[in-house]
């Protein structure tokens, strides 16, 4: 068994398959799935199924993305910690964190409202990293590039 490396209740990390290079995250053993702001989000149907085309705030006073595309993984209801129940949109997306990248599935929602643009759910953490909540930004994250145009 490999060594899990353990994090702090809140993180900066990367998403290189949507071009943004660090992103504040709070990790949240609490969540199930993970959820990414978005600002807007356009659904493209095709042959190969349904596209999503969204940008991200990178930050809570400006910092957009570049607009990024991805294929849906599908559409379901979540249920938010007030018990809320909302039908959200899935991608696979590509997550650098602590040197290690991975995929993690990701609903696309309006965070606006949050501290974090992401929330990193116990799906994502799990096998990978354990969360000491006395830690907070125990990783520096490196600035990573777009993988795909």
């Amino acid at each position: 068994m490999t060594d899990v490396i353990t994090l702090g209740w809140r993180e900066r990390l990367a998403l290189p398959s949507l071009g943004v290079s660090v992103l504040k995250a709070k990790l949240d053993t609490g969540a199930r799935s993970s959820s990414l702001h978005v600002e807007w989000l356009e659904v493209d149907e095709r042959a190969d199924g349904s596209w999503l085309r969204f940008q991200v705030r990178t930050t809570r006073r400006g910092g957009l993305s570049e607009p990024c595309e991805a294929r849906a993984t599908g559409r379901r209801t979540v249920t938010d910690s007030g018990g809320h129940r909302t039908t959200r949109w899935f991608i696979e997306a590509e997550i650098e964190l602590a040197g290690q990248r991975f995929l993690a599935e990701v609903n696309l929602t309006d965070r606006r409202h949050m501290l974090f643009p992401l929330l990193l759910g116990r799906t994502a953490l799990f096998g990978r990293f354990l969360v000491d909540p006395a830690l907070s930004y125990s990783q520096t994250p490196r600035r990573v590039v777009r993988d795909h145009p």
